[in-house]
């Protein structure tokens, strides 16, 4: 039987195993114990939080937090957090607002046609004008709802509280009242007293604070 000599990649082989198997004596070191040594435990988190939940559903103590938040979600909701910064008109004011706007990127149709350039200036009222007068009034203060039903009709303007129940004051008065909610209105016009009325003066809005005398003195957050 003729023997055959050993490929160059078998003694490659050969010799890579024979240098770890000397080598590796001689590189393992054996440090001893350093510290405590504790177990690894891994805990099913997954199943430890839905243990939790079906403890807390059974005790109903989730029944009893969804009751909760569902109490104050509607309380927040039929009562809003009054803007802030709004007092009582004890002084008349007035002045305009220009609702006009520079358009700052070309606006194009879904073909790409270019609609509005960039820089032109719009003004809204030029195309839907303010057909009901804004009157802001609290809510929480009698003489200014009174003078606003009385002043106004539901056809010629909305009733728009800065602090106040809307849901009462529509029960009450049979009558659609809004609310504005985080001062967003009253922010843009520059209103600080109510009431305030706004109402369309050809391409403008003329803003009026407005004084209700049996309300002068009053606080707008009372």
């Amino acid at each position: 039987m003729r023997l055959r000599p050993p490929s160059l990649a078998r003694f490659a082989s050969l010799a890579a195993f024979g240098l770890v198997a000397v080598a590796g004596p001689a590189l393992a070191k054996d440090y001893g114990q350093q510290g405590a040594v504790f177990a690894i435990i891994e805990p099913d988190v997954l199943t430890m939080i839905e243990a939790k939940l079906r403890a807390a559903e059974a005790s109903g103590k989730i029944a009893a937090m969804n009751k909760d938040l569902t109490k104050r979600a509607t309380a927040k909701v039929k009562r809003p957090p009054p803007v802030a910064g709004i007092v009582t008109a004890t002084a008349p004011r007035s002045w305009t607002y220009d609702p006009t706007i520079t358009v700052g990127d070309d606006i194009r149709d879904n073909k790409g046609k270019l609609i509005i350039p960039r820089g032109r200036r719009i003004n809204p009222l030029d195309t839907v004008g303010l057909r009901q007068s804004l009157v802001f009034l609290n809510g929480d203060d009698p003489a200014q709802v009174a003078w606003a039903l009385k002043s106004t009709t539901q056809l010629n303007a909305k009733l728009i509280l800065v602090a106040g129940s809307p849901f009462d004051r529509m029960k009450a008065a049979q009558r659609r009242f809004y609310f504005d909610q985080g001062g967003e209105l009253t922010g843009k016009f520059g209103i600080r007293a109510v009431p305030a009325v706004v109402e369309q003066s050809g391409r403008i809005l003329k803003v009026t604070e407005v004084v209700v005398p049996s309300a002068r003195g009053k606080g707008g957050q009372s």
